[in-house]
């Protein structure tokens, strides 16, 4: 699930929670989300790493699936949620609601409660799994109308990734300092000699336990950073378009994510804060859940905990001439001597 560049080191709009000593709320939020924040490769924090490698497997296992449910005209509905229940029946967790965003709509797109929306165009599948706050995030695209701009759009957005996760592994095999920068550079050369444009507003990200956008962004340009890239997990994820390379604000996803709680009037929306802190942690989910979960009357409780500032909704990512995008994406284990793709 893709960052968008607002401005600053990290691009991020969300702040991560900060846990007050006075809140129940956050204290259990607290109470399962501690520890790591650095990922070691150390012996004692194997265990770390086999949650990280195992949720990779997850995830690509359902990427296959995927490959052979999705069919021209089938529900987006019916789509997303297959493929998280197929989540959790290997053993994982969605790691943030499917996204499911088609054609000029880049990134955040998950289907409503009661969502029409039949699949169609060129449309792009991006997943997450996590086991125990380690994440995998992925993402494909597919050509449902076998379009020759779509295959290119597609194929460009795989040559990007397979060229960063070459150029990354040959720097860190040879032991020399990596930059955001540097990768950048090598997926919008990629693109552009297709003739195509990156998306330059939209980025991969470090990931951390249970942080999904943590720490350094991944340009899909040359911005020219000199920020180093450490041991740690990275998703890399080049989106590819044929209009003007950025992206605008669209509409409301119903994709939230919880930030700063507060204390809400009515027991319904209290109910609904503990549930979400407790469920999903700093994570994102869907209005699509929790209405799932606590029925229609969890419409009005989220409108209330996004005004009181207790959680942040995403927009829908629209790339802002109304051209399409391709996506591709896979979540890199970088360590001191090795490049592990734990989603291929």
């Amino acid at each position: 699930m893709t960052e968008k560049q607002y401005g600053g080191t990290t691009g991020r709009e969300n702040k991560p929670v900060k846990i007050s000593e006075t809140s129940n709320i956050q204290k259990k939020s607290q109470s399962k989300n501690a520890k790591t924040t650095k990922l070691e490769t150390s012996k004692s924090n194997q265990t770390n790493e086999q949650k990280i490698l195992l949720a990779g497997q997850i995830a690509s296992e359902v990427k296959e699936y995927a490959k052979k449910i999705i069919k021209k005209d089938m529900l987006l509905l019916e789509i997303a949620e297959k493929i998280e229940n197929k989540i959790i029946e290997l053993g994982g967790k969605p790691a943030f609601p499917v996204n499911l965003s088609i054609n000029e709509i880049a990134a955040h797109y998950t289907p409503n409660h009661d969502d029409k929306t039949l699949a169609h165009g060129l449309l792009k599948l991006d997943l997450g799994v996590h086991i125990d706050g380690w994440i995998a995030d992925t993402a494909i695209s597919f050509d449902l109308e076998n379009s020759e701009l779509n295959k290119k759009l597609i194929q460009a957005s795989k040559d990007a990734l397979e060229n960063a996760i070459k150029f990354i592994s040959k720097k860190i095999e040879k032991k020399e300092n990596l930059t955001t920068g540097e990768i950048g550079k090598t997926i919008q050369e990629t693109i552009e000699s297709s003739e195509f444009l990156p998306i330059i507003n939209l980025s991969g990200h470090q990931i951390e336990q249970n942080n999904l956008h943590a720490g350094l962004t991944i340009p899909n340009i040359n911005n020219k950073s000199t920020e180093i890239i450490l041991p740690g997990l990275y998703a890399i994820e080049p989106f590819v378009t044929n209009g003007n390379g950025k992206i605008r604000d669209g509409k409301p996803s119903g994709i939230y994510m919880l930030t700063n709680p507060r204390t809400p009037r009515t027991p319904q929306a209290r109910e609904i804060l503990n549930y979400i802190a407790e469920e999903y942690q700093t994570l994102p989910f869907c209005s699509r859940w929790i209405i799932k979960k606590f029925g229609m009357k969890a419409i009005f409780a989220l409108k209330q905990l996004e005004e009181n500032g207790s959680l942040h909704q995403f927009p829908q990512l629209v790339e802002s001439s109304n051209s399409k995008v391709a996506q591709t994406e896979h979540t890199l284990l970088i360590t001191e001597k090795e490049v592990k793709v734990t989603t291929e």
